[in-house]
């Protein structure tokens, strides 16, 4: 747009005082000195992004008019340029793909197969049919009565669900359901441990919630963001989802008392296989969900811990049966293991071969955190063990630890299980037991 020193413009468009037209028509300003004539700096022109013709009704459309007594008055700005039919039209078609996408891949996702209540508010229905019906068997609507429901469809559906998923409910052979013996511990026991021990079979049932448990159990929680990634990653939950697995998740813990919180950081206690110990202590069960990974004979695993009583003696009473219990062959840095020679080149050479490592951190031993420098240097999944967490570095509480209590008395058996299931793991996925540097910011 051109600024007008004169004023009013021409009927054509064109401005007599300020421009004049060249040899084509076309009006071109005339030479002078803007500063001089008006007192303030040149205005330059503003590109229109519209093309001559358009240009030229625009300005024609935008120029001050003036009225029966000469006065001047403004005149309606031009409507603004809409985008052709053809544009429009791709834009509708792309906008109207993406919802179609965002549509497809909703259906394609499975529901969760976690049940949606936590386990206490699970036993609602159980409940009710204890108390208006005696316990007898109920049907679905009997049973979505007894809760003031108006539908078996729906929030009540969900809630079934919830309650079949816990094993509180079972279906009969008549299509009723009727209380299990697991539900009536929990709402009628019988001793100060019925109700508890029913919650947490009910947490171990329970499809994802009991996986992911029996996948940490005996550590600390990871942080949120290594937690969801677990979660979407090895347990392929939905995304939109992690909000409320997770609160269901330790709802659930808490009722069931699996849930150590007095610490900086929640931890699982490992319960509900004391019983196994006691009749099978060389039982070689894989964790649930966890696939068996490839091991090649010969495929070690290298062991970083003290040499002082009592901790010396957990290599052959606890690591070294874990280890073989994964398929690994056991080594240690000390005589009994390698030959003659230097020391540190025969802790390279073992850290090196090896598939996988083992490090106790507690006592904060300088020489095991030497080697443990080496293994992350190396990039080699390590899995890290302690009797307390005080023992493990703040900056190392984000990689799984093993967090065992030597007052349990099955925590041996416990603590080879469970070195077991972690080499596993790290076998399986080795980048969740690799120190990474996290990106700089």
């Amino acid at each position: 747009m051109w600024i007008h020193r004169c004023g009013p413009a021409s009927v054509t468009g064109g401005c007599h005082d300020c421009y004049m037209s060249d040899a084509e028509g076309q009006q071109v300003d005339v030479e002078g000195d803007d500063e001089a004539d008006t007192g303030a700096p040149e205005t330059q022109p503003v590109e229109s992004g519209l093309g001559p013709s358009e240009e030229s009704e625009a300005k024609t459309a935008e120029a001050p008019t003036t009225d029966a007594a000469g006065k001047q008055v403004a005149a309606k700005k031009a409507p603004t340029k809409k985008a052709s039919p053809r544009k429009s039209a791709a834009r509708k078609k792309a906008a109207a793909k993406k919802a179609a996408a965002k549509r497809a891949a909703a259906k394609k996702a499975p529901p969760p197969k976690y049940p949606r209540h936590p386990v206490d508010a699970a036993l609602r229905i159980p409940n009710a049919i204890l108390i208006q019906n005696g316990g007898n068997p109920a049907t679905r609507e009997e049973a979505a009565a007894y809760l003031g429901y108006d539908a078996v469809s729906g929030a009540f559906q969900v809630e079934m669900s919830s309650g079949t998923k816990y094993g509180f409910l079972e279906r009969l052979g008549d299509g009723t359901y009727g209380l299990s013996a697991r539900a009536r511990r929990a709402l009628v026991p019988e001793s100060d441990t019925d109700r508890v021990e029913a919650l947490r079979e009910a947490v171990l049932a329970a499809p994802d919630l009991g996986t992911v448990y029996n996948f940490y159990r005996g550590e600390n929680l990871p942080d949120e963001q290594y937690f969801d990634n677990a979660l979407t990653n090895r347990f392929s939950l939905p995304v939109d989802k992690l909000g409320e697995f997770k609160s269901i998740f330790r709802d659930s813990l808490r009722s069931a008392e699996l849930l150590d919180e007095s610490g900086e950081r929640a931890r699982l206690l490992d319960v509900g296989r004391d019983d196994a110990h006691k009749d099978a202590p060389s039982a070689k069960k894989l964790a649930p969900g966890m696939a068996t990974p490839t091991v090649a004979s010969g495929d070690s695993c290298f062991v970083m811990q003290p040499f002082v009583e009592p901790l010396g003696s957990y290599y052959e009473a606890v690591f070294k049966p874990g280890i073989e219990q994964a398929g690994l062959k056991a080594v240690r840095a000390d005589d009994d293991i390698f030959a003659t020679g230097k020391i540190i080149d025969q802790i390279w050479r073992g850290i090196n071969e090896a598939r996988v490592l083992v490090a106790e951190l507690t006592t904060k031993n300088p020489n095991v955190f030497y080697e443990l420098g080496i293994a992350h240097a190396l990039k080699k999944p390590v899995v890290l063990i302690a009797s307390n967490e005080d023992d493990v570095p703040f900056d190392l509480r984000h990689i799984r630890v093993i967090i065992y209590d030597v007052t349990d008395p099955f925590w041996g058996q416990k603590l080879i299980d469970k070195v077991a299931d972690n080499i596993r793991a790290a076998l399986s996925n080795p980048e969740e037991a690799v120190f990474n540097l996290a990106p700089p910011s």
